[in-house]
């Protein structure tokens, strides 16, 4: 092993679902996090970010023998874990002295399977990163092997060729310690689509989530836990975006920033003082915004533009089995109060239960626009391998598993055979439930404010030109009821379109 500093690559899988590339090009936040820790821990750290580029496996190979790293780590939901194998394997191929590491929720909970499958997985990541890959570094330069890796908390590996754990690794409480290396992301390849100037971070304000919705894996993964930063470190960060790098859009990658009323207060608060002026886009509950109808003017005097909110169903029952704790009747209002503080309302409804059809699909649909969000989503439910749902057998989600090839396992290619479809019918009917649903809603855009009109015709050229739902799309805007001033909006788009990627690529090159 090295006897100079260590060589980190950190490498994003070149995985693509047509999920996100509608909207923008997302930075990979883990990652920068990381390569805090490594470099503070001694190491050379460069970030690849392979998705994000549309980097082949070819080009990772090249990037692998300029780079010449010690260490190969990646990060994995369930989708990529297949992409994130593959390039482990290539940078074994390389060197098979290379230390080969994987993480996120994927590997947290299926780290003995990887470990006894693959051979080109040496480590494994369980939980929160930094400090172990901090000292995954320092083991690494200190020779690495059996010995080092079984002095690090949160760490998996084989020993004796056998898959072992060390304990977990407790998480950090004060979020404030840990330091993102902005300075090594490659800014000009982050952008916001629906904003002309939308140089956009994605940062994170909190960790965790305290619900117990049966579908998802990021209450398992934080254990039910929730931790806030510091109000005012966020906001400076936010300052420091914009002045250094000139971000003028942030995502929180928080499952729930909100969780807190008085800090979640106190954000908005500073946001409205410092005058900001960086626009965001966020994830909440549905109870949160409950809470809150009496502050969303500060939300949106904030800069808050975008709101998600999980919906998943219009069905009580279906709620109760995913264990949402919400009511269908306060989702409803939850979205009526974002839209009536003009602020683009955005869900999702997740579908595909054994006892799913083409007319129960259709019927939600129908429902979905009874709830009157700006933008709906139409997902299937996906048995991750170590989700709650799948273990309940009330769910009947087990014995209708039809593949477990986990590039599949996207939310957008059904993986659960509904009784009385077929896969194919289910696919066909999620992506005509999205066409049908913004059908209506640009049928009726005169109803909206101006500037989020002008947003939903920009959301309409994206899915067109960037989506999975291209066709869906396109037939939906050719429908002859499509109003002439969407027409004319779309066709002056195409001419500002040609402006914004045109001086994107003067930034990218």
């Amino acid at each position: 092993m090295p006897a100079r500093r260590p060589r980190v690559l950190l490498v994003t899988p070149p995985y693509h679902s047509g999920v996100v590339e509608a909207a923008g090009v997302w930075l990979p936040l883990s990652l920068v996090y990381l390569a805090g820790h490594a470099r503070a821990a001694g190491a050379e750290v460069k970030i690849y970010d392979a998705m994000s580029l549309f980097h082949s496996h070819e080009d990772i190979a090249r990037e692998i023998a300029s780079f010449r790293p010690d260490v190969v780590a990646t990060g994995a939901i369930t989708a990529m874990e297949p992409d994130c194998r593959e390039l482990l394997a290539t940078a074994k191929r390389w060197n098979p002295a290379t230390v080969t590491v994987m993480g996120n929720v994927h590997p947290t909970f299926c780290w003995e399977q990887l470990l006894r499958d693959d051979p080109n997985v040496d480590l494994v990541v369980r939980g929160e990163g930094e400090h172990t890959i901090a000292d995954v570094v320092r083991a690494v330069a200190a020779g690495g092997g059996e010995t080092e890796w079984a002095k690090i908390d949160g760490l998996s590996y084989r020993r004796g060729g056998v898959p072992v754990s060390n304990r977990p690794r407790a998480f950090t409480q004060d979020l404030d310690t840990l330091v993102p290396a902005w300075d090594l992301v490659d800014w000009k390849l982050y952008w916001y689509r629906p904003s002309p100037a939308g140089r956009l971070a994605i940062t994170s304000s909190a960790r965790g989530c305290g619900q117990r919705c049966s579908f998802c894996s990021q209450q398992k993964f934080w254990e039910r836990t929730w931790r806030g930063r510091d109000p005012l470190k966020f906001v400076k960060e936010l300052e420091h975006l914009r002045d250094t790098y000139n971000v003028r859009v942030a995502m929180l990658s928080d499952e729930t920033p909100t969780s807190s009323r008085h800090r979640w207060e106190r954000i908005l608060d500073l946001l409205v003082e410092r005058q900001t002026g960086v626009e965001i886009l966020l994830e909440t509950r549905v109870d949160d915004i409950l809470r809150d109808e009496a502050i969303l003017p500060k939300y949106r005097a904030a800069g808050v533009s975008h709101i998600y909110v999980g919906v998943e169903s219009t069905s009580q029952s279906t709620l109760n089995l995913y264990h949402k704790d919400i009511k269908v009747s306060e989702s409803k209002k939850a979205i009526e109060l974002i839209n009536a503080h003009d602020i683009v309302s955005e869900t999702s409804f997740v579908l595909g239960t054994p006892e799913e059809t083409a007319e129960s699909i259709r019927k939600t649909v129908e429902l979905a626009k009874w709830y009157g969000p700006d933008m709906a989503f139409f997902l299937a439910i996906t048995p991750w391998p170590y989700a709650d749902i799948v273990e309940d057998q009330a769910s009947g989600l087990a014995s209708r598993v039809a593949t477990t090839d986990y590039r599949k396992y996207n939310l957008v290619e059904p993986v659960v055979k509904p009784d009385r479809m077929t896969l194919d019918e289910m696919q066909r009917e999620l992506h005509m439930a999205t066409g049908r649903f913004f059908h209506d809603k640009f049928v009726n855009l005169d109803k909206l404010s101006p500037w989020k009109r002008s947003f939903m015709v920009r959301v309409l050229k994206l899915l067109i030109e960037n989506s999975y739902l291209g066709k869906e799309m396109h037939q939906m805007a050719k429908g002859a009821k499509m109003p002439d001033s969407v027409r004319r909006m779309l066709a002056e788009m195409e001419a500002e379109g040609r402006k914004v990627e045109a001086e994107r690529a003067r930034h990218v090159g």
